[in-house]
């Protein structure tokens, strides 16, 4: 499977998908009935960092984020890689602007950031998950946003890729600075053995919420299932 690499201006195709070097854990789902919304500041999975919390409403001082999880038809995952931070692979994320519908904001958020436009929606995560930033890094980040932010409260969707690997292109849609320089599709466990630590437990949280559409039998089977447990599934 095709992966992708931005170097300077220009982009060049492998035929070669990149893999994981590191040695990956069991990654499991979780059961649909935990699938529900909690109060604000429940800590909702046992294994969960403090920092990282789901609730109903984003709270105060923290960023409204939206997070986009992008399944390809082989049940793989779109991950890209940070420019500026080694060795840091995340799932394509940015801000809400005020007022913005969250799912429009998440398209958005994908264009600008991969160049997709050929995704279909499938499933909204029914809670916002929040983490805080580090330290070393959050004065720098309110400094550019003019603001006094904890961290970022998320709201999650996951979208199947429709389109072809010709349409990934790491320079978005020339809106934004590009943020990424190498792209590739991964298993839901590399996905989160790969990802900064600070966010890995939002993205163990996030990937179990969508795990019944990881497998390529779930789709119809899950589906009434899922939206009865409170996740808002594309009709």
């Amino acid at each position: 499977m095709a992966g992708c690499q931005l170097m300077g201006n220009s982009m060049f195709y492998g035929t070669k998908r990149q893999n994981c070097p590191c040695k990956l854990s069991k990654f499991s789902g979780v059961p649909l009935f935990y699938l529900q919304k909690v109060p604000i500041s429940t800590n909702i999975w046992a294994a969960a960092s403090s920092s990282s919390v789901a609730v109903e409403y984003p709270p105060a001082g923290y960023r409204k984020n939206v997070g986009i999880c992008l399944l390809h038809p082989s049940k793989k995952i779109f991950t890209a890689s940070r420019i500026h931070i080694p060795n840091t692979w995340q799932m394509p994320q940015g801000g809400a602007n005020k007022g913005e519908d969250l799912r429009k904001a998440a398209i958005r958020e994908l264009r600008e950031e991969t160049g997709v436009t050929s995704a279909e929606f499938i499933a909204e995560a029914p809670y916002w998950l929040t983490y805080d930033f580090p330290s070393k890094s959050k004065t720098r980040l309110n400094r550019r946003w003019g603001r006094n932010y904890k961290g970022q409260a998320q709201k999650w969707f996951l979208f199947k890729f429709t389109g072809t690997e010709e349409e990934i292109n790491l320079l978005g849609d020339g809106s934004e600075k590009p943020e990424f320089k190498e792209w590739s599709w991964r298993l839901p466990e590399q996905v989160v053995e790969l990802a900064v630590d600070f966010k890995k437990p939002v993205y163990e949280q996030v990937l179990k919420v969508f795990s019944p559409y990881f497998s390529s039998e779930a789709d119809e089977e899950h589906a009434a299932e899922y939206e009865a447990n409170g996740v808002v599934v594309h009709k």
